[in-house]
This record gives C-alpha cells, structure tokens and sequence, in this order.
C-alpha cells in the first residue's frame, strides 16, 4: 500500500495502476472458471465496481491488461486493494446477484439508476369476509389480488375511487369497519355497499369484489356490456333510479377506461422502455400497459460515464429497476440491451414465469416504443435545463452566502406543531437536481435524551432535529466521503434559531458548515424576509432578485413537508383508540362495546358489571377490559 504523511495526503497521491494491477493479477491464481460476482474495493472500504461473470478467472484477468482499458475502468483498478467474488450456480443467477448489489451498494463505477421509489399498486384484500380495495407500496406481504403498477399514487387514487363507485366496493381499513354501527357517507353516496352493518351478504360481495378482478385483468368489455344489459332491463320495467345507477357506474369505468386505453392487438402485459441521452445522463421513458390498459409512464435518470454504451445504459437499468419489482410477460425495448436473452433468463427466473425482452422493428409495437422514446427525449430536455437554471442559482447561493463554491446538497429545516402537541421536525434535501425527495427526513419530537423537548419549545425543537441529524451522519461517515454531507443549512426562523443550531453544531465539531436562518420580514409579507448569518449583519435582498425566489421556493417546500408530516401524526393520533389496546379485543367485539356504551372513553370508565351486560362480552373478557383501564396500563 502506498505510504500516507501528513504533508501528503492521500487524496493527491497519483493513481497507482502498477499495484492495482499486480494485486489483481495476484489474486486471479486464486480463482477458478465459476460464474459468480466479484466487487472491487478501495483501502477505505467503499465498494468502487460490482460486476458478473461466466468465467470469474477470465473476467478479472481482463483487468490485468492496462492497454486495453479505458481510462474510467484504469482509474478503477488503480484504487482497488481488495477483490471479493461469491461463486453462483450459474451465470443467470450472478445476474440477479448483480443488480441487487448494485442497487444496494451503489459503486462509483457502475451505471446507477438513483431515483427508483417503489410504485404505486391497487390492492384487493383476501384476508378479511369484505375484501378492502386500497392503494398499495411496497412488498406484498399482505394476502390479496395485486393489479399494477401504476405510474402514480395520483392516478392509483382515482381509479380506487372510480372502481369503489362502480362496483361499491369499501375503501376503509379493517379498524374502521370494525368499529362501525351505521352506514358511512360512502354509503350514503352510493359508493359502498354497506357491508360493514351487514347492508350485504357475502355472497354478494364477493360477486361484487370478482367483478372489479375481472376488469382490472383485462374483461372491461364484457362487464361493461353486462351493466349495460341490466340498465336497459331496469329501464324496461320503468325502474328509472335503478337505472341511473347502472349509467353511473357505466359512466366511472368509462372514465377509467378513457385514460387508458392503448389499442394495440394482443398486447395486455407490457412495460415499454426507451432510452434517450446526453452525454452522462440518460433518460428513460418507461410505459406500464397491464391487462391492455395504460397505466401511465414515468421517467427515470441515470448517470453513466461517456464510454458507456446505449445497451449498457439500458442493461443496467433493467436489472436494477426489476429487482424488486415483478416483470410483466413482455418488455418492448428502443435499444437492444446487452445480453438481451440472459437477461431474459434472469427475469423469468425471479418472476417464474416466462419473459420475453425484444425490440420490436415494424408495426403498432415499433410505433410505442418510438412515443416513448420522443417522451424520454422531451423528459431529458427539460431535466437538463433545470439542472442548468438550478446550478446558476446554487452558484448565486453560493457568492451570497460567502462560500468557497456553490453548494451541492442543501438542507433545509422546518418544525410543525400546535402548541407542542404532535411536534415534527422536517428536513428536505434540494442539490444540482432539484429536490432530492428520496433524502427528505422527518423527525418526531423526543421528551427524553439529549436536546430533550418541552410543549412549545422551538428552539429546543430545532437543537433536537439537528444534533439527531448531524449525530447520524458522524456515525455513518465520519470522514464525509460521501453524498449525504450538507454544503449548506437553510433554518426556517430568526436569529434565536441559527443561535440554536449554531450551539448544537459547534458540540459536534462540524461548525465549518454554512447556515442561514430566514425569518419572515415585516407583516410577515413575502418579498421582505430577512436572512441571518453568524458574524454577519442581518439582510435582505431584492424582492425581484432570482436568488429570494429561490430561497422562498425551498423554505416553502420544507414548510409544506413539515406541515405534511404533522397533519399526518395528529390525524393518526386521532384515529387511535384507546380499545386498540386491550389485548383479546378485536373488531366484533370492539363493534359490540362501542355500540353499547357509544364511545371508547365511556368503555373504558365503565364498571365491571356494565361491561359484563354487553352482548358477546363474557364475565373473563370483562374483567380483562375492567382491569385494563384501571390498573394503569392504559
């Protein structure tokens, strides 16, 4: 290893490419013909490259041979001081270890997919008599049908909200039902069939839950023309209100069905995906068609070196967006990837089923995947453009403030509360990019601890939220080599406010961190706000100036973050109640007590033989619920 002194730090030493290349050749003797993954990773322990190989001996040598590299791939091996390989059965299955690791370590060397939030699904509950029809993220842990995804909760909402009309099917959670002893204004407006006070059998809620299966499969048509059949029949025998009610429903798939039609013979389960780049950074346009409807697109970023290829942009993408995420049958593709049929192999292998990844060259397919390509071109376009208005206002921050360059991770900090209750701090992320939203954090108020809270207290609020922040962040990178280092701080209040963070920051030792506090000017009239920094007068810039737009911009979406969060933790606290609690109650006979008593705050101070008199509650639950509330475990 080479040597580290003080006059000479490590940081502007010459890349060492004779040792790198020795180490590696080294430690190919080592290796045999397996298939399997190998990473390579520098003296500090960050992982620089993950790759897959058939041969792991073969593969590894090719590093070995500085003439043929390029200079992205020598500066690689120069860093490298250490090789790990996991052998693999085959070479499908280094693939998918591939992607994962990628996704997981994120290595400086390989094509990174960075914004890759799960999507949005509906979910048809089957682990309740009265399925639920809700959105879903995330795993599917739950038992139930799962129909997606969708490109946006936006749209997953609305058609939630248009099937729950057509089909009147609940959109409540279980506690809720549960807890009901009437009809709700779903109910009430023909959204819901009432099954939570028995308004109908389960029979015929399951008929209802099959239908809004078979339409989000693909048989819109058929259920369609069997609403339209029983309108007219209802029509017929002059039951108009029955038949309005048919219209109706006919009317909410039609608006489902308007937005996502697509018309393509024999396409019902697809994602389409097309590339378009510029330089470093490329977009991808990525369409979801299930059951033959449009579930919308969405694009995706990715940063690459410039020797990168289009099919390995678009290879590395792929596995890394599928590994948690199940492929649809086909993927129609503007560039063929590399290794297009292992590719193939791997996904079919994960979803157990079989898919087919092509690009197709003639007909209604080719004409898809050249849409999505002029969107991934337009999408790219735009992102280019902000991210060159955002670095010429980071650079305006930046001589404002007196820094030594334009930030490139700025953190902005707000607090929400209504006298103390429910306090949350709120932390959004903004860089060359725009918002970072996958970096926001929240943080609920601690009464104990360092920085501990009382009611009210803001500036006890704002210390809490940055010495958790900062503590975290010391523990996980000490030496800031990484990207979650703050250039700048941007603190939502006064001078009170930056004094409190101030002290916090000096406590940890990272006072060399710029921070603004912007309290609001004057009547509080936007325009007149006012910006604090230590050492340094208070001033105001001009209410036209493009840098007060943009720190207006950015405290305005940590105020609405911050807000966000706390309407979020009172309206759940809200909705707790106390009967949640107590062990051996569930929703029939939490249902039962609230129907008796009329509230959970008269359950819980009524007396033992009063709970004894409840239909469905035994002389044991009572006493349980009885010692329950007065025994203070409440």
């Amino acid at each position: 290893m080479t040597d580290k002194t003080p006059t000479s730090p490590s940081v502007n030493l010459p890349p060492d490419l004779a040792r790198g290349t020795a180490y590696l050749k080294a430690e190919v003797r080592k290796l045999g013909a397996d298939p399997g993954v190998y990473r390579m990773t520098n003296g500090d322990g960050e992982v620089l490259y993950v790759g897959k190989a058939r041969n792991l001996a073969r593969r590894v040598a090719s590093y070995t041979q500085p003439n043929r590299l390029s200079n992205r791939l020598m500066r690689m091996v120069s860093e490298t001081e250490m090789l790990e390989v996991i052998v693999t059965k085959s070479e499908t299955e280094a693939l998918l270890l591939e992607s994962n690791l990628i996704k997981k370590m994120k290595p400086r060397y390989n094509i990174l997919l960075r914004d890759d939030k799960s999507l949005p699904q509906i979910l048809m509950t089957a682990d309740h008599p009265f399925g639920q029809l809700t959105k879903h993220r995330g795993r599917k842990t739950r038992k139930g049908d799962y129909f997606g995804p969708f490109a946006s909760a936006g749209a997953v909402n609305r058609t939630v909200a248009d099937l729950a009309r057509a089909f009147m099917l609940r959109t409540c959670s279980d506690s809720v039902f549960g807890a009901r002893t009437r009809p709700c204004l779903q109910y009430q407006i023909k959204r819901c069939s009432g099954p939570c006070v028995g308004l109908v059998t389960e029979t015929d809620y399951a008929a209802q839950m099959d239908q809004a299966r078979r339409f989000l499969s693909g048989e819109s048509a058929a259920i369609q023309r069997d609403y339209a059949d029983r309108m007219h029949a209802a029509a017929d025998k002059l039951e108009f209100e029955t038949a309005a009610i048919w219209r109706n429903r006919i009317r909410a798939l039609s608006g489902i069905q308007a937005s996502q039609d697509i018309n393509v013979p024999n396409l019902r389960d697809a994602d389409i995906i097309a590339l378009a780049r510029s330089g470093e950074k490329s977009c991808i346009q990525t369409f979801f068609i299930r059951g033959g409807s449009n579930y919308g697109n969405r694009s995706y970023f990715m940063t690459h070196n410039t020797e990168s290829t289009d099919a390995a942009v678009l290879t590395a993408f792929i596995g890394q967006f599928y590994d948690d995420k199940e492929p649809p049958s086909e993927i129609l593709v503007s560039v063929a990837p590399d290794e297009a049929a292992l590719l193939g192999e791997a996904l079919s292998t994960s979803a157990g089923r079989t898919v087919r990844i092509s690009r197709p060259q003639r007909g209604p397919r080719t004409k898809l995947t050249a849409m999505a390509r002029r969107n991934a071109e337009e999408a790219l376009a735009r992102n280019l453009a902000d991210t060159s208005s955002q670095r010429r206002l980071l650079a305006e921050l930046g001589d404002l403030f007196g820094m030594d360059a334009p930030p490139e991770r700025v953190e902005v900090y707000d607090n929400s509360h209504i006298q103390g209750r429910h306090a949350v701090g709120g932390m959004i992320v903004a860089g060359p990019d725009g918002f970072n939203k996958a970096a926001y954090r929240k943080f609920n108020m601690r009464e104990d601890g360092p920085h501990a809270v009382t009611q009210g207290d803001d500036f006890a609020m704002m210390r809490q939220v940055i010495h958790r922040r900062f503590e975290r962040v010391l523990k996980e990178d000490p030496d800031r080599n990484g990207e979650t280092w703050p250039d700048l701080l941007l603190i939502d209040g006064g001078k009170g406010q930056l004094s409190a963070v101030a002290e916090v920051m000096d406590d940890l030792g990272v006072a060399d961190i710029a921070v603004v506090a912007i309290s609001k000017g004057p009547d509080r009239n936007a325009g007149r706000e006012q910006f604090h920094m230590r050492g340094r007068d208070s001033f105001t810039l001009s209410p036209q100036a493009s840098a007060m737009h943009f720190l207006q911009r950015l405290r305005d979406e940590a105020h609405r973050y911050a807000i966000g969060t706390h309407r979020a933790r009172r309206q759940k606290s809200e909705l707790t109640s106390p009967l949640d609690g107590v062990p051996g109650i569930g929703p029939r006979r939490k249902k039962a007590l609230l129907a008796h008593f009329g509230s959970a705050r008269a359950v819980s101070a009524a007396g033992l033989q009063d709970l004894e008199a409840v239909d469905g509650i035994s002389k044991a639950v009572a006493r349980q619920i009885f010692d329950w509330f007065y025994s203070g475990q409440s």
